[in-house]
């Protein structure tokens, strides 16, 4: 008997084939177009597009204009590139341009389908961003679909890591922009940084399409993107912390795989604390729990991290003395990429390669947060659904299904369970063996480098001839890809998401036709064509014949996603294939999330060695392990997103107030008012209202004038005046502070003065937002324990970063205040002074440096400050920790005095 769901599914249709069927018309419409596409010249080709552009710069809609831009791109297209896209191409491309996320199989050509709504929405002038997972993809998709643009009159550019900074503003200012997630955060970030808009590269975020959708917006959306520069050098201790790491016993730290998370016992707390005596790291006197002791304590939890949660080969490779990260999602090596907060460092002392300076965050946004900054957003991957809830929740985006070109004829095996990972490997070695002696080529997936290369020792000893795709052959990832679906090829790789390159039963014809025209340029392109095409056709057909493509996975992923992208890379545009996936009780997985009981049930079935349980209830309790992950990933991702929406709302308020002074001709009144707010604050703070002139700080207003305002005005004076009240002192102080700005402007210029207020405005403003940013990580980071008190940790924060960020605001305009109040132009004399100081300086840099043995002059001590007393703090001024010592020792302040107080 059918379920009431069932029973309307069929009568109605599910939520997806009717969106499916509503844009059957659209399509007919386009097809219907074609002749009359196709009946044109090269040049009407482009015309048409100029028509289009004129059309929508007089208030026609996109939408309306949607059959005939598609059929316009169908032929610029199959001109170009000499192919015709298929209806459920376009039927994909309808639905990325009305902001969707549509799921294609592999093979059904995702590349060419975005050509169309792009094409479509750069006719609005306004950039198109198309979204790749790596560089090699950008540069690859940007060279190969610029063909389509061009032949349609457009513009297309490509961003990439290190590019020129010329170049990369003319790559956003193409019609349509190939780039990375991460080139997109950081040039965002970037411009963000910048002191003109002349420099900034961006133009905007009116509508991205984004691949790997479900790579990029969730996988990588745990991570924010930050901008760091280097902070004080602490390689010492994380040696000397490192240097204790092998002491530990099980007894003194615990583990807790499913929350990667690692920290001490009240054991190793007590063992750690006498070492650290003993090594005169820890005071003596001093406990790991005393407030002095925060620093060392989270180098003692980052170096545990490192060494219990960070594995060699599996999270990180050492490549030519460099801890390189590994993307856990594709298998690639992340260059450039760090773990902050201490951790990378921890992970170098532990390799023992050389530790690079920590960091501190400059700037940083979520991917989440700048993705959602574009009008319109689209996406395309082969796997989507089973994250359907948290693309509408976080991004507003729908997840629709397309159908296929050709029905799928890939059998799908059940998993197959093995008692021991030993009988498991033993299991997928027989069935490799098999396959291969039948020619059938075999796409092997594994998750980590090190099962990757254990399995290619297993099939050397077996004899069996093979590729290894993983981060460390990553440069020549495209030709091992390309390779694997030819007759008996056998290839093992880690993690097949987003590669880009499509395994072809026989071989990729147009991988084989470059290699064989880079090789003797003096063939022709269409005869090497003829050839290798007829070639590819016999070989094809024994392929066909040995079954397609058959995907073994030796191990099931976290999440449901990376299992499905590595089966659908079998069962291409209707190729027969098969899929399996060999798993163990003692993989990852299983063990983790319960095991014991399939153990249990497995021992009572009385199994043989090597035999393995094969059932779809397995699959079944397998996939609700996956989607116990999956869900608590996705809390961990909406958590991270909500505390990042409190920073948001910050560093969307600075960016328009920099991008608004960018854009300023004359900000005098901006600097005005924020005079006036900090005269006005002043006047509060040493004369409060409601009090008498007797209760009135006048000497403390008078000094305040002097250090903040540059002002040095009888204050003390016009307060004794009959009937002075706070308004006449307030305006008195505004009209001396005018005049001295005004004198200013005379002595400058008013050129020269628009300048300066505008570039002490951005630097200002960039320093303050920095050390708010440092202020926030330090909330955060503590904020959480106030879950202890019955207290909201969010709704605490966003307190906190509310009265911060007021903070912040205060003191940007006293800073900007005291700095436009002090600055002078200077005389001539002063120039040269500077000149010869300088020189001076540069000539004591170029000469030889002192060998070790020999004695090094001290440096000469500076004088004392005036009235300085050793006695009394309060007349040492207020040096910073850094500045020389008042004493004039010629020693930093808090190595000096600063060290006493």
């Amino acid at each position: 008997m059918l379920g009431l769901g069932t029973l309307a599914r069929k009568v109605f249709g599910t939520p997806n084939d009717r969106m499916v069927k509503s844009v059957r018309p659209l399509i007919a419409k386009i097809n219907a177009l074609e002749p009359e596409f196709q009946a044109l010249s090269d040049e009407g080709l482009i015309e048409k597009t100029r028509a289009f552009q004129a059309r929508v710069q007089g208030g026609e809609s996109l939408d309306a204009l949607l059959p005939e831009a598609f059929a316009n791109c169908r032929e610029g297209a199959r001109r170009a590139l000499g192919l015709r896209a298929f209806d459920v191409q376009l039927m994909a491309g309808i639905f990325l341009h009305q902001g969707n996320i549509a799921e294609m199989k592999t093979g059904e050509g995702k590349t060419l389908m975005a050509t169309f709504p792009a094409y479509l929405n750069a006719l609005a002038g306004k950039g198109v961003h198309v979204v790749t997972v790596n560089d090699y993809l950008a540069k690859r998709d940007a060279e190969w679909m610029s063909k389509v643009y061009g032949h349609l009159g457009l513009t297309c550019g490509v961003v990439y890591p290190f590019q020129p900074d010329g170049e990369k503003r003319e790559a956003y200012k193409a019609d349509i922009t190939y780039a990375t997630n991460n080139e997109l955060g950081f040039d965002y970030l970037r411009d963000n940084m910048k002191s003109s808009i002349e420099e900034m590269a961006q133009r905007g975020h009116f509508f991205a399409i984004v691949d790997e959708v479900d790579s990029i917006l969730i996988d990588e959306a745990r991570t924010p993107l930050i901008i760091s520069g280097p902070s004080q050098d602490r390689s010492d201790l994380y040696l000397k912390v490192d240097a204790l790491m092998p002491e530990l016993t099980e007894a003194h730290f615990k583990l807790d795989e499913k929350a990667r998370n690692a920290t001490y016992t009240e054991e190793g707390n007590e063992f750690l604390e006498q070492r650290l005596h003993e090594m005169g790291v820890l005071p003596e006197g001093q406990t790991l729990y005393d407030p002095e002791s925060t620093t060392l304590v989270h180098h003692v939890n980052q170096s545990l991290r490192a060494h219990k949660l960070f594995h060699k080969d599996q999270n990180y490779i050492v490549r030519e003395g460099e801890v390189m990260l590994i993307d856990e999602f594709t298998g690639r090596m992340m260059k450039g990429r760090r773990l902050s907060d201490g951790l990378h460092q921890a992970i170098e002392a532990k390799e023992h390669v050389q530790i690079q300076p920590e960091n501190v965050t400059l700037a940083s946004v979520t991917f989440q947060n700048y993705f959602r900054l574009y009008e319109k957003l689209s996406g395309m991957t082969g796997t989507a659904l089973t994250e359907a809830d948290e693309f509408m929740e976080i991004y507003n985006l729908g997840v629709v299904e397309v159908p296929t070109n050709r029905p799928i004829a890939r059998k799908d095996d059940h998993d197959q369970v093995y008692r021991t990972a030993r009988e498991k490997y033993d299991g997928i070695v027989e069935v490799i063996k098999k396959a291969h002696d039948k020619g059938q080529p075999l796409l092997v997936g594994t998750t980590s480098i090190e099962k990757s290369e254990f399995l290619s020792d297993l099939l050397k000893k077996a004899g069996i001839s093979h590729n290894v795709l993983n981060a460390r052959q990553h440069e020549q990832e495209a030709q091992i890809v390309a390779d694997a679906g030819k007759l008996g090829a056998v290839t093992i790789a880690t993690n097949m998401a987003g590669r880009g390159t499509d395994i072809q039963l026989g071989g990729n014809v147009e991988m084989k036709v470059m290699q064989a025209i880079a090789a003797d340029p003096h063939l022709h392109p269409d005869e090497v064509r003829a050839k290798i095409e007829a070639d590819h056709a016999a070989e094809k057909a024994r392929v066909l014949e040995a079954g397609g493509l058959f995907v073994l996975a030796t191990e099931r992923h976290e999440s449901r996603r990376i299992d499905n992208q590595l089966r659908g890379r079998s069962g291409r545009q209707g190729d027969p294939g098969r899929s399996a996936f060999f798993l163990s009780l003692e993989d990852d997985l299983m063990r983790i999330f319960g095991s014991e009981r399939l153990d249990s049930v497995l021992s009572k079935l009385g199994m043989k060695e090597g035999e393995a349980i094969v059932h779809p209830w397995v699959n079944k309790s397998l996939e609700r392990a996956q989607a116990k992950v999956e869900g608590r990933n996705f809390d961990v991702r909406k958590q991270l997103l909500k505390f990042d929406d409190v920073m948001n709302d910050q560093r969307k308020a600075i960016f328009s107030q920099r991008l608004e002074i960018m854009q300023a001709e004359d900000l005098s009144e901006i600097a005005q008012d924020m005079r006036y707010q900090v005269i006005d604050d002043l006047v509060e703070d040493f004369m409060p209202g409601k009090t008498y002139p007797e209760q009135w700080n006048t000497q403390g207003l008078y000094a305040a004038c002097i250090e903040r305002l540059n002002l040095d005005v009888p204050v003390i004076d016009w307060a004794k005046e009959e009937g002075v009240d706070q308004d006449v002192i307030r305006e008195r102080l505004e009209a001396a502070s005018d005049k001295m700005m005004d004198e200013k402007l005379q002595a400058f210029g008013p050129e020269t003065m628009r300048n300066i207020e505008k570039q002490l405005l951005l630097q200002t403003i960039d320093a303050k937002w920095r050390e708010h940013l440092l202020t926030l990580e330090h909330l955060r980071s503590v904020v959480g324990f106030r879950g202890y008190a019955q207290r909201d940790p969010l709704s605490e924060y966003k307190t906190e970063a509310f009265t911060l960020f007021e903070s912040m605001l205060n003191g940007l305009r006293q800073d900007v205040t005291q700095k436009l109040a002090m600055i002078r132009p200077i005389s001539a004399e002063e120039q040269q002074a500077m000149i010869a100081q300088y020189l001076a300086q540069q000539q004591a840099a170029q000469a030889p440096v002192a060998a070790p043995e020999e004695q090094v002059a001290p440096a000469p001590a500076s004088q004392a400050l005036a009235g300085f007393d050793e006695t009394d703090p309060t007349s040492w001024g207020n040096p910073s920790r850094n500045d020389p010592c008042p004493c004039g020792s010629g020693e930093k302040f808090k190595h000096c005095h600063g060290r006493l107080a």
